[in-house]
């Protein structure tokens, strides 16, 4: 059955250039390693996608409505449909000085930011720069191998993806969440206290969840933070009822008081302090 407008797939992929193989985008780490595009601290996984809401090309996202799942299929998508055809007004010559003046240090076929415009560095020479401003892409020719590896139906499978695309440095397992009829609770990781912009994440998952489960109106945040003096306190309070006992039953009392303590402060959320963010349309 092929996939309908707003489902959520899960994607492999890799996009290449007709003309030349060159590999320009890709889901698998061992491509990216292999054609030099690897990035430290990228995520390579097959990505999440909600067909239709344009979350990948256009084009590429038209064809996926005609793919099946676990089939490896392949799109050609023309430069009129990808990035357009090179427009030869876009290609300036720039002095070096220019450049240097403003603190830019050209390098053959890097990008760079002029004038409020990303170009790309096409040539170097007599004190001049020749500085493309067509998307890098444009002009060419563009090939993708797809597989659809999943695709997902139930609300916990959706909520749990938009988790992970929104924060994917900390491994989706380590969140948990409870969906009721008009809300759900995510408890936060220790790992994602610190994430920069976790504020902003949190604000972008709330907004996916509503507009994709309209049914759930109310997304809340909890967030834990252990208190390391909660077993302290629960051995003083012990001493102080056991203080006229004989020594034998105060130790005793102060070693089962431990493990109950130390059990407590690993399983029990009470002996940790909560913070909660809501989210209500």
């Amino acid at each position: 059955m092929p996939i309908q407008k707003s489902d959520f797939i899960i994607v492999d992929y890799t996009g290449r250039v007709k003309e030349t193989g060159e590999v320009f985008d890709t889901t698998s780490e061992e491509i990216a390693k292999e054609n030099k595009l690897h990035k430290e601290g990228d995520i390579y996984e097959p990505r999440l996608v909600v067909a239709g809401e344009g979350w990948v090309l256009k084009a590429l996202d038209e064809a996926l409505l005609k793919f099946k799942l676990n089939k490896n299929e392949t799109v050609e998508i023309s430069p009129e449909n990808a990035f357009g055809n090179r427009d030869p007004e876009k290609v300036k010559l720039v002095p070096i000085r220019r450049l240097a003046a403003r603190g830019i240090t050209p390098r053959l076929g890097a990008q760079i930011e002029y004038d409020k415009r990303l170009a790309t560095v096409r040539t170097m020479g007599s004190g001049r720069v020749t500085l493309d401003f067509n998307p890098p892409l444009a002009g060419k020719t563009l090939v993708y191998d797809v597989t659809i590896q999943k695709q997902l139906k139930t609300a916990e499978e959706k909520i749990s993806t938009l988790i992970h695309r929104r924060i994917p440095a900390v491994e989706i397992e380590k969140f948990t969440f409870k969906v009721g009829k008009a809300d759900v609770t995510v408890d936060m990781p220790d790992e994602a206290f610190y994430i920069e912009g976790i504020q902003l994440a949190k604000r972008g998952i709330a907004m996916d969840i509503k507009r994709f489960l309209p049914e759930l109106t109310t997304i809340q945040f909890v967030e834990y933070f252990a208190k390391p003096e909660a077993t302290a306190q629960a051995k003083t309070e012990v001493k102080k009822k056991t203080a006229k006992k004989p020594a034998k039953e105060t130790k005793k009392a102060e070693k089962k008081t431990e493990k109950t303590a130390e059990k407590k402060t690993e399983k029990k959320p009470k002996a940790k302090a909560k913070e909660t963010t809501k989210e209500t349309s």
